[in-house]
């Protein structure tokens, strides 16, 4: 028998509420044209408004996605140093067991720290960087459409003001 699962919180479904699927087509969710002209608001450019904010949820979707995809990237390096360290330490306790000097054997373990050290700061780096790259990318695109809706405003004031 196949269990749902309701995951409401007053009436709304909360997995779903933030699917910005359901934002793209603003049409759908309220006629802002006839809106305008019954309220007679002037100079209100109620496609250009529209256009704009189907523009800033296409830049959130995206940098959403930048992220994801940055995060899951991530994941898989930080995957794929586990089963690396994993060989890399089996292959340490062989050596470490094999007969030889004490001395030879201290030695050998200082060197293997000094390595395992080493690798743990690459790698660390190295996923870090890979965070940064992606985060930095998703904000360039935020910020990008924030400029973009900044002249978008800038020109319908301007429109405004010159219908005077």
């Amino acid at each position: 028998m196949a269990r749902t699962s309701s995951n409401s919180f007053m009436g709304m479904d909360v997995p779903n509420f933030m699917d910005l699927t359901k934002f793209t087509d603003f049409t759908k969710f309220a006629d802002f044209t006839s809106l305008s002209e019954q309220f007679k608001v002037p100079a209100v450019d109620a496609e250009a408004l529209l256009d704009s904010q189907r523009k800033n949820i296409e830049a959130f979707s995206a940098a959403n996605r930048i992220a994801f995809e940055g995060a899951q990237a991530v994941t898989q390096r930080q995957v794929e140093i586990m089963r690396q360290v994993m060989e890399e330490s089996a292959e340490v306790v062989k050596q470490m067991t094999a007969a030889g000097k004490p001395e030879d054997k201290l030695a050998e373990q200082a060197e293997l720290m000094k390595h395992t050290y080493e690798q743990s700061l690459a790698n660390f780096r190295e996923l870090a960087e890979m965070g940064a790259k992606s985060n930095g990318e998703a904000v360039e695109v935020l910020s990008r459409r924030v400029t973009e809706s900044l002249d978008e405003l800038k020109t319908a004031i301007k429109k405004v003001a010159t219908a005077k």
